[in-house]
């Protein structure tokens, strides 16, 4: 779907019947560009830190990505316009499938060659905050046979792979999907985000 052309209806459609979606159009090539350079730019500074697992200690073998977690309260000019546009799709999620998010948050991450992220599940143990998950990539010129697929678990053998496509949004139910990172064999680029309710139980 494009949702330059065909809006987030589609986005509402693709999750309440199958629980995922991908999607083209979030942003434009030039805005897409403006945030994969930031991420190299962070990247080779050595802003991004190594990543942890949600008990927030080190992930070690588990995870092997670097991030840096968008401010909120002083986004970049790149980061600013992803987040009003993700915050927009939020807002149409809510009206259309019922649901009560209100914020998002988002982080760039990225991946040395070879590295992956084992399968688990977005929504922590002890927290029932995150209700969507996000995936945008940065990466220009992606091959299939680079690896770095988002792989989707969907029941039984079935699985889904997107590959990591400048441009490309992946969409997700967090509490719903088993999913992993491949390995690849160049550097892989992304933001992950999280679109979040307020907790209701833990």
């Amino acid at each position: 779907m494009d949702l330059s052309r065909d809006g987030f209806a589609p986005v509402a459609v693709a999750l309440a019947a199958q629980g995922w979606c991908v999607a083209d159009g979030l942003l434009t090539v030039a805005q897409t560009d403006a945030l994969g350079k930031e991420c190299a730019a962070q990247h080779l500074r050595g802003a991004l830190r190594m990543a942890a697992t949600g008990s927030s200690h080190s992930a070690g073998v588990l995870r092997g990505d670097v991030t840096q977690w968008f401010d909120t309260l002083a986004p970049t000019v790149a980061q600013a316009v992803f987040v009003a546009r993700i915050d927009a799709l939020m807002r149409s999620l809510n009206r259309a499938l019922m649901l009560t998010m209100v914020e998002s948050e988002s982080h760039y991450a990225v991946y040395a060659i070879g590295t992956g992220y084992v399968p688990h599940m977005d929504r922590l143990r002890d927290s029932d905050e995150r209700v969507v998950s996000a995936v945008f990539y940065l990466n220009d010129r992606w091959l299939d046979a680079e690896g770095g697929a988002l792989r989707l678990h969907l029941g039984g053998d079935a699985a889904h792979d997107i590959f990591p496509i400048a441009g490309t949004l992946a969409l997700f139910m967090s509490s719903d999907i088993l999913h992993e990172v491949l390995p690849a064999t160049r550097t892989r680029m992304s933001i992950a985000c999280w679109m979040r309710q307020r907790p209701r139980h833990c």
